[in-house]
């Protein structure tokens, strides 16, 4: 009896895996991926790495976090930033029918110190613009600008640059930097400039010192035009090695299938 009881509970859990292998496969095998280079400035282009699901219900650019110098091969891998949480969880946005644009470093900041000192500049807002008009025309659906850790420095003062159809329909910001003593945080920014919706989402145990959840809203309270704000706090998951690094609180571990599906139904709740 314990035999046969193991055999239908093991046939049993293979076709639940099978059966939701099933629903993800469709979209999977359907979306396509491609590097591509777009120019942007005078003598300068943009490279990113693009996922292409059939009839995307939206756009996201994924602005990685650290030095953000990722140096992406014409095959689509990393030199750098693999384990990023936005890089490593690419394929599962565009699971949600997403199109996806991880973005490079521009072609003129390909060396130390990369986005350092760069992501608050003018030449940078012009190179995610150019960005933002290429998936426009690409999806034909609202773009929007998702940052995490220093990469939410890139996505909040482009929305405070741009606005129109120059700039994102949205931005979402995932372990914002809050404080910082190297460049301007987030919430020192001008943000009530941005009158597009912000979707804030933030680890409650988060370690990294820059971007303790006690400041959070601080920066809810700055988001003062914005027509539609939330934020999506989260607990649990695995906390490894460097607290301001990807595999520990502050990069969701062990969370990303979760944090990315509340992240894509908000962006696309009308």
């Amino acid at each position: 009896m314990r035999r046969n009881a193991t055999k239908t509970w093991t046939a049993a859990f293979l076709f639940l895996f099978l059966f939701l292998i099933a629903l993800v496969s469709p979209v999977r095998a359907q979306t396509t991926q491609r590097v591509v280079d777009i120019p942007t400035r005078p003598g300068v282009t943009q490279r990113m790495l693009v996922l292409s699901p059939p009839t995307p219900k939206a756009a996201v650019i994924l602005i990685a976090g650290g030095h953000g110098g990722l140096q992406i091969f014409p095959n689509g891998s990393f030199n750098w930033g693999a384990g990023n949480f936005l890089v490593r969880t690419r394929d599962l946005f565009a699971e949600q029918g997403l199109m996806v644009a991880v973005i490079d470093a521009p072609s003129d900041r390909q060396s130390p110190p990369y986005l350092g000192g760069f992501r608050q500049t003018r030449e940078h807002a012009a190179d995610i613009k150019a960005v933002i008009a290429w998936m426009r025309e690409q999806s034909k659906a609202p773009v929007w600008l998702v940052g995490t850790s220093r990469g939410t420095q890139s996505a909040a003062y482009v929305a405070t640059e741009l606005s129109g159809p120059e700039g994102p329909d949205g931005i979402v910001l995932s372990s914002t930097i809050l404080v910082d003593g190297r460049s301007r945080a987030v919430p020192a920014m001008p943000l009530e400039k941005i009158r597009i919706p912000v979707l804030v989402v933030h680890h409650e145990q988060d370690g990294c010192a820059l971007c303790a959840f006690a400041e959070v809203p601080a920066l809810m309270a700055k988001l003062s035009n914005s027509p539609r704000k939330e934020l999506l706090a989260f607990t649990g998951g695995d906390n490894k090695g460097d607290p301001c690094e990807a595999r520990a609180f502050h990069g969701f571990n062990g969370l990303e299938r979760e944090v990315v599906q509340q992240i894509a139904a908000w962006t696309l709740a009308r």
